[in-house]
């Protein structure tokens, strides 16, 4: 391959990438949207802001989304433990007010 069809295909590339991850943070605002009311919901219901079956369940549901897909499940577990630990303190704040 000539440095040209690299440099063309690393843009191609490049460009890919930047067009999934423009879509990543579109998804987690719409999913945030999701979970604020889920929040909203539960500060007015009195539960508790963290529902640990629901947590386990969704771990395993998206680790066999990630093998499926050929991602490394743990890091995919990484990633929707930190998203959960963020939707707790949001519904954890939603309680105090």
């Amino acid at each position: 391959m000539t440095d040209e069809k690299a440099l063309a295909e690393l843009g191609r590339l490049r460009a890919s990438i930047d067009n999934l991850d423009a879509a990543l943070v579109h998804l987690l605002a719409e999913r945030f949207k999701c979970t604020q009311r889920v929040g909203e919901l539960k500060a007015s219901a009195a539960m508790p802001p963290a529902d640990p079956a629901r947590e386990e369940y969704q771990i395993k549901r998206l680790r066999g989304l990630a093998e499926s897909s050929g991602l490394d499940p743990q890091f995919a577990e990484k990633i929707l433990g930190l998203i959960i630990e963020q939707v707790i303190r949001n519904h954890r704040s939603l309680q105090e007010k």
